[in-house]
């Protein structure tokens, strides 16, 4: 009974997602930009990129076990490396590249896509804090899951409100304040050294303010990045920031997860035990040292994303109307 009500309350969770996402883009009105001759798929970069991208990762995920130094990861890392300059290359030579590195050289743009991307990689605090209560807490997936309410409430219900913050301060307030708030939600994760029942206090309320924290930053930041591109490059401008918020948050998990299962793995960090005094249980205390770590590299990625906003957005960007 217990685990068909868990699937039943994930399907409506779902639909109420799916029907509030396609009530948000009614109306959004359809535009082309003007084309410029006839396009060609740019398979080599494409095939360069997977490849780069491939390797990173299974390098990332997969380096603590087989050992960061070991032939199998250096072979990775040497493929990574090749297959990036091979990227480069041909993006820089192809007059129909899929990556347009002349993007970048308009700094809001550049600013708004980094930040996009070092705070997506915060989604490794979901995995981590998630993974902590269960292996370390006791809890099952769907008490787990439950922790997270907030997360996706505050997102469907003040994405709008990132809006109306544009319209009346322009994007870099906003941007700096998601940013401020998602890295407090994060804050809230960090003291695994308390007992369960405060943590998942904590964690109801940290899990909210980072919802609410990506919802105040998402729409300023896509706003920031596209409006000040020329309308011909809209489409690739809006293609490469996507792909940094995917890239981002595949990026971000893998190394949460390397980190957590590496220094649990390892028997943790001796001296965060000494220095925080964990209550409680005593044999989890790898785990809960080694999710505080994961948990500091998520929050070190928002404070980066901090910087990119305040030494790239101008303060001058007026406000849109509303």
């Amino acid at each position: 009974m217990a685990e068909n009500f868990g699937w039943r309350s994930i399907f409506w969770v779902a639909a109420l997602v799916s029907v509030a996402g396609l009530l948000l883009l009614r109306g959004t009105p359809e535009s082309r930009a003007a084309t410029r001759g006839e396009g060609r798929f740019d398979l080599p970069g494409v095939l360069a990129f997977m490849v780069a991208m491939l390797a990173l990762q299974v390098w990332v995920i997969q380096g603590a076990a087989w050992g960061w130094a070991s032939p199998l990861s250096l072979t990775l890392v040497a493929v990574a490396a090749a297959a990036g300059v091979a990227f480069v290359v041909v993006e820089r030579r192809s007059a129909h590249a899929f990556f347009d590195f002349g993007l970048f050289r308009n700094r809001t743009y550049a600013g708004a896509t980094l930040s996009n991307f070092l705070i997506n990689g915060a989604a490794g605090t979901l995995v981590v804090s998630l993974q902590l209560v269960q292996m370390g807490g006791g809890m099952d997936a769907q008490q787990a899951g439950l922790l997270t309410l907030g997360y996706a409430a505050a997102i469907i219900c003040f994405i709008r409100v990132g809006e109306k913050l544009l319209q009346r301060f322009g994007p870099r307030r906003p941007m700096l304040w998601g940013c401020a708030i998602t890295a407090l939600g994060i804050a809230f994760l960090l003291p695994t050294h308390l007992y369960l029942e405060q943590y998942r206090a904590l964690a109801l309320v940290g899990f909210t303010l980072f919802g609410l924290g990506l919802a105040f930053y998402a729409t300023p930041s896509t706003d920031a990045a596209l409006s000040n591109l020329p309308a011909a490059q809209c489409g690739a401008g809006a293609g490469i920031y996507k792909m940094a918020s995917s890239l981002g948050a595949a990026f971000g998990v893998a190394i949460s997860a390397a980190v957590f299962t590496g220094l649990a793995s390892e028997g943790g960090v001796g001296w965060l035990e000494t220095l925080l005094g964990y209550v409680g249980r005593q044999d989890n205390l790898a785990l809960r040292e080694a999710a505080s770590v994961a948990l500091g590299c998520n929050l070190a990625m928002v404070l980066l994303a901090i910087i990119a906003i305040a030494v790239t957005i101008p303060k001058t960007t007026s406000a849109r109307p509303g």
